[in-house]
Parts: C-alpha cells; structure tokens; sequence
C-alpha cells in the first residue's frame, strides 16, 4: 500500500518535532538537575557556616565514620586472612592425602584394560569428590598435552569444572613434576570457579596403566561457604558500625544541644537587644555553668538597658533644650540684627572707636544668627523631621550656581576653581537646595585651605552613581584628622584664622544630607599635599550603587598623581585610604 503525500508530511513533521523537542527537553532536565543539585550544596554550605550545633554532630559523625571504616577494614583483614590461613592448611593436609591415595591406587592396580581402568578411575575419583573441611571438594582428571593419542581414559570432569578453569600457571607446575622422582609432589592455586566462587586447585601427576600415560589429577574446593561467612561477618561489622553511628550522633547531639543551645539563645536575645528590645532575657535553668552564663547575660542586659535609657533621656533632652534655646533665641537675634544694621549703615557718622565695633558687632550678629540657622537645622536632623525634596537635578547646574556663589571668595583667595570632568551633563534624583549646601560647604572649605593654591571639582558618573569630589593643594590633613572632620564642632587648627567664620556645623550637616540622600559623603588628605571630598549619590533613590565612579584619592598605589575624574575601584579606594 503506498504512502501518501499529506500523511508522509505529517511524518515528516513529526519526527522533526521530535529531533527538535526531546533534546531540548533533555537539556531542560539536566539543568533542572545540576541547578536542585546546586541548590542543596548551597543550602548544606549555609548550614555549615552558620549552625555550631549542625557543624559539630556532622562534624563528629564523619570523625566516627573514619574510624569505624578504618577498624572495620583493620578487623576485616585480620578475620579474613586467619580463616584463609587455616582453612589453607586444613585444605592441603587433605589433599595431599586424597591426592597421594589416588596416585597410589592408579601405581599399583592389577587393570591391563579400557573397561578394568575406566573403572579404577571412577572408584577411585568418587573417593575424592564429596564434602572436604568445611568445603565442597571437585576434582578433575585431564591428560596431559603431550598424551593425547590412544588414551584408554579421558579427560574426568567434576561439576562444572573444565581444563580452561586451572591458572596456566597451576598446569605449567604439574607438566613439569617428575613421576619417578617427585613422589609426594603437590601444587596448588587460587582459581575461580564456573560462577566466579572463589577456589583453591591442588595438583599433581599421576599414570595410569596399562601404558603408564601421563594425566593431571586436581583436587578442587570450592570457598564459597567461606566466602558467605566473611559476607555475614562483613554485615554484622556493617550493622555494628551503623548503629555505634546512631548512638555516637545522637549523643553528639545531646552534648551538643546542651551546650551550643545556651549559645544559640544568647545570639538570639542579643540579636532582639541590638533591634531595640531591651526588655529580652535569657531563660535561667539550674544552677550549673549554663546557668550562670545565663544570669550574667541577664544582669549585662539590664546594666545596658538601663544606661542605653539614660544616654536616650539625656540625648532627647539635649535635643530638646538645642531646638528650644534655637527657637527662642531667633526673636532676640531678630530685634539685635535690626539695630545692628542700624548702626551699621549709620557708621560713617562714628569716631573711629565705634566704627570698628559697629562693624564688628554687626559681623559677629550675622556669623551668630548662621550658627544658629545650623543649629535649627541639626535639631531637624536630629529629630528625624528632616525630608529631601527630589527632583531630576542637573549636577553641573548645581555645581555652576556654587562656583559663581562663592566667586568673590576665590578672588579674594586668589584660588581658580575649576571643572574637571570628561562629561557635560549629570541628571540625579536630588534635593537641590541640599545638594547645593553641600558642595558650597566643599568649596568653601576648600578655599579656606587651599592655602591660594588651584581648586578642583571632578564630576563623574556610572550607571548607577554620580559623584562630585572637590581636590584642594592646600596644608592637608591625616588620617586622624580625616576620620574626625565631619563631627560636630571639630577643627584641626582650633588657633587658627578663619576667613569666612563658619559655625563649625557645615560638614556635619553635609553629612546628614549626603544620608538623606542615600548617599556618601567621605574625605581624603594627606599633609602638605592637600586633601579631597567626594560626594556619592545614587542616580536613582533608593536604588543601591557598588562604586564610586570618581577616585577620593589622587594617587594610585604609590605611583604618583592621576587624573581625578576616572573611574576608582573599591580595592584602589582601599589602597588610597592606607
């Protein structure tokens, strides 16, 4: 019958489906498999890293493991070798006289004749076959090579025993005995039998009458009863290991439990204090070790609540008493500033004596109502009541609008500042009233200890951050110095002038608005070689970033000065910082 078209297509279609569909589906398989394979090492790696209690019992089961397998095979190869031994010996006391026996019947029979020597042969080979010591015995009668024409017998098979089961070895021994000379001689050899049972052959040379031909008699034991007694030793030794496993485990555990359990209830409540509650305590049982670390963990607990309370009541009253002397003394400060301009345009009309402290009350009343706008403005940081306003900010917009802000400073100076940067345009969710504060607190402080020396503002940025670092060549500072420049009130050089009279509070405010942000706020410096500022924000709030794409340090390694606008890895950042 032929095959038609349509029904040949779809054939076709089929098994092109199947070409295509079942190694896909295979190769799905085999991911599914190494990823759940995967998966589980990774869940039992986690296990490891972070139970104590999981560590140990595994821990001392695979310790117990190693020494069960190590005596068993220890017990094993001592039981084995003695049963061999003196099975061995029983074995070739017997067949040296079952073997001697039949060489002296076939010596010394009266049979001249097939029919009389087919029977001396079956008689006396029956003798031979049977139960031996502890052991089925096989035997086996085959003339020799060169004995193979006018045989009256041969060759005499036990069960399932053959010339090709004897070792080469075996029969190159026995083709090699003297009948005349070697009377008594007797050789044997490990073999395996027809199923591979193990065996031990013993041989040797033997004539038969009436022509005196030449045959190889073997006397075969099959081991494989010895074999099933080491199998049932090997099970119970199994049987043994496993269950001393169980009882070694489970007491590893218990050990175990009792002591990492205290361990593990301490991290538990500690973790529960470090997340604010402080009323956590550790259960007390008994009055062993366990207990008293308990009670001591108790009695730390209660100690640190009890003073983490106060410096919380002082800190809140501190915040309190910042905001409220703040707030009421804005209206004092008003009514002051107010006659101090007064004064201050009228001055002209003054002796000398009085201009000098017009100008100077009037100088000193505005640094006063800066320090305290600053102060406000710690106390909304303090108080959590401080919120960006964000918007999509150009950072060279910002960076400009500070430049020309503090352009009469610079030229006071004699500082240029300038932008260095291999881009044009920066866009940032930011606050940019905040942003703004804190690069002109940057530069500012920059101008302060530039020392007259050029100013650098490198702007970079990545797919995930943008940066702005401000570089100055002035007197620098340490590491010591850089670790603390951003706390409240801190000045390197508390004798030295300052030109502007800033509140003191600039870099940590920057700081709180750098955090607003989700950003980071870090310094770098280096003694007579002048220090840098890096600000970090993230293009996108609350989006994390892994690096910042402008370096803090202008030196790589030890090298020399690089160009401050590339891109810096942690590990160089690391590097700098040393």
């Amino acid at each position: 019958m032929s095959v038609t078209k349509p029904a040949r297509a779809r054939r076709s279609r089929t098994s092109a489906l199947r070409a295509d569909v079942l190694p896909a589906a295979a190769r799905t398989l085999r991911r599914l498999r190494d990823a759940l394979r995967k998966a589980t090492f990774q869940r039992i790696a986690r296990r490891w890293r972070r139970s104590l209690l999981f560590k140990t019992v595994v821990s001392t089961l695979l310790l117990v493991t190693l020494a069960c397998a190590g005596v068993g095979a220890f017990l094993s190869h001592q039981i084995a070798g003695a049963l061999y031994e003196e099975r061995l010996s029983q074995f070739q006391s017997e067949a040296t006289a079952g073997l001697n026996s039949a060489k002296e019947n076939f010596r010394t029979t009266a049979a001249t004749d097939r029919e009389g020597t087919e029977r001396l042969v079956s008689n006396t080979l029956s003798l031979l076959e049977g139960q031996g010591a502890d052991a089925r015995r096989l035997y086996l009668l085959t003339p020799l090579p060169d004995q193979e024409q006018n045989l009256f017998v041969s060759q005499t098979l036990g069960e399932g025993i053959t010339a090709g089961s004897i070792p080469e070895t075996l029969s190159a021994s026995i083709r090699s005995i003297d009948v005349n000379a070697d009377q008594d001689t007797i050789h044997w050899s490990p073999l395996a039998l027809a199923h591979g049972e193990p065996g031990l052959a013993f041989g040797t040379k033997v004539t038969l009458p009436p022509d005196s031909a030449e045959y190889a008699l073997y006397l075969i034991y099959d081991l494989d009863s010895m074999q099933q007694t080491l199998d049932d030793i090997h099970r119970i030794l199994w049987i043994a290991g496993g269950l001393l496993l169980a009882i070694i485990g489970t007491i590893a555990w218990i050990v175990a439990k009792a002591g990492v359990g205290a361990v593990s209830d301490a991290a538990a409540v500690s973790e529960k204090l470090a997340a604010g509650e402080l009323q956590e305590r550790m259960v007390v049982k008994g009055e062993d070790e366990v207990a008293r670390l308990a009670a001591s963990f108790n009695h730390m607990a209660a100690t640190l609540q009890d003073q983490i309370t106060q410096l919380a009541q002082l800190s809140r009253m501190q915040q309190v008493f910042v905001s409220d002397v703040s707030h009421e003394l804005r209206t004092p400060l008003t009514t002051v500033r107010m006659a101090a301009e007064v004064l201050y345009d009228a001055r002209e009309g003054f002796d000398p004596i009085s201009r000098r402290s017009t100008e100077l009350l009037y100088h000193q009343v505005e640094r006063f109502q800066a320090l305290l706008a600053d102060l406000l403005e710690i106390s909304r940081f303090d108080a959590g009541a401080a919120s960006p306003d964000l918007e999509p900010t150009d950072i060279f917009t910002v960076v400009r609008e500070v430049m020309e802000a503090t352009e009469p400073l610079a030229l006071n100076i004699g500082s240029p500042v300038t932008i260095v940067s291999k881009e044009t345009s920066c866009m940032v969710d930011a606050d940019p009233r905040r942003i703004e504060r804190i690069l002109r607190n940057l530069v500012v402080n920059a101008l302060e200890h530039g020392e007259g020396q050029p100013i650098e503002i490198a702007i970079g940025s990545n797919i995930d951050a943008v940066a702005v670092a401000v570089r100055d060549h002035g007197i620098g500072m340490t590491d010591d110095e850089a670790s603390r420049v951003f706390d409240r009130f801190w000045r390197a050089d508390p004798a030295r002038a300052r030109t502007t009279g800033g509140s003191g509070l600039g870099l940590s405010i920057a700081v709180e608005d750098a955090l607003l942000h989700g950003g980071l706020l870090q310094a770098w410096g280096r003694p007579g070689d002048g220090a840098c500022f890096r600000l970090t924000l993230p293009r996108r709030h609350g989006v994390p970033f892994s690096d910042s794409p402008v370096p803090l340090s202008p030196y790589d390694s030890g090298r020399g000065p690089r160009a401050l606008a590339g891109p810096v890895s942690p590990a160089e950042e690391k590097t700098d910082a040393s």
